[in-house]
């Protein structure tokens, strides 16, 4: 489940917010004066005579990393392809300063005085991606087919047989799935237990046992009380959970009960919410679906519905 934001996801967009407006200042300055920027950084002179156009090109990179980097920073989870690629110049320029002091092309005056500006971009893009990798937050478009089914399926506890047919399918059938999946895990504005109960009550609607535990952990995943989880699993909810749970069922069963329970969500807790749960409920059920259609569909009664 990537979920609502904590506190290393907001580091993580720091980290890229200020390396991409760090770029996008440098760049500008380059690109309006470049003459003045030459003379504004003290350790550029000692590189030989000004070239205008040749300061605006690399200007005009730093701009296009810049504003890469910001776009990234918005949501991190989501646009994590954009921070690499946001941080590839900036790397690669990084790696050419410390090249050259290593080959005494420049001394270690320079390229420690270099170093904030040329290194210490690169180096936050770096620790950013670093974290969202270390806590698999990142969404799953973006990730090599094969890797993608080796994790989803290890993350599934092997529930998830339809990923074989996903990846082979042609047309770039599986990247196209993997951009669907942050859409059935979107949650905002509801609170954790309440959108785990319509999840949940959605795959029993769907009646595919594998897919309804593999809800159950996402639901521990993200702080949802185990006894709370099984209660679900079991059909039966707390009572401040009733109407989220028979939301959830209601709208994968297209009963017009979920008319109901969804006023009531919406005026306990708002439109946003309604939408948070309406949402997971009417696209979790894609996988059981997928796998019913592939015959991969099992009964929640042949399993133990429990965590």
């Amino acid at each position: 489940m990537l979920g609502k934001f904590d506190a290393l996801d907001r580091l993580v967009q720091l980290l890229l917010l200020a390396a991409g407006l760090g770029a996008l200042a440098n760049g500008a300055f380059m690109l309006v004066d470049p003459l003045e920027w030459y003379v504004f950084i003290p350790t550029v002179v000692t590189t030989g005579p000004p070239n205008a156009h040749f300061i605006r090109d690399i200007g005009l990179a730093y701009l296009g990393s810049g504003a890469i980097l910001v776009y990234a920073a918005a949501h991190p989870i989501l646009r994590w392809r954009a921070a690499l690629v946001g941080g590839l110049w900036l790397t690669l320029h990084g790696l050419l300063h410390i090249y050259e002091v290593l080959a005494g092309i420049c001394g270690p005056a320079t390229f420690w005085a270099d170093a904030p500006g040329v290194v210490g971009q690169p180096a936050m893009v770096i620790a950013a991606l670093a974290i969202l990798f270390a806590r698999q937050r990142i969404a799953p478009a973006g990730i090599p087919p094969h890797l993608f089914a080796r994790a989803a399926d290890k993350a599934t506890r092997g529930n998830s047989p339809y990923l074989a047919d996903l990846i082979a399918a042609p047309g770039h059938a599986a990247e196209k799935f993997q951009h669907l999946m942050p859409a059935t895990a979107h949650r905002h504005a509801a609170p954790a237990d309440a959108f785990h109960a319509a999840r949940i009550g959605a795959t029993l609607a769907a009646d595919c046992g594998p897919c309804a535990l593999i809800a159950a952990d996402a639901a521990i995943d993200d702080g949802v009380p185990r006894a709370t989880v099984n209660g679900l699993l079991a059909g039966t909810p707390p009572p401040a959970l009733a109407d989220a749970f028979a939301f959830g069922r209601g709208v994968a069963a297209h009963d017009f009960s979920a008319d109901e329970a969804g006023a009531r969500i919406e005026a306990a807790l708002g439109r946003t919410v309604r939408f948070e749960l309406a949402l997971t409920a009417a696209t979790v059920t894609a996988y059981p679906a997928l796998k019913r259609g592939l015959g991969y569909a099992t009964s929640c009664a042949l399993h133990k519905l429990e965590v």
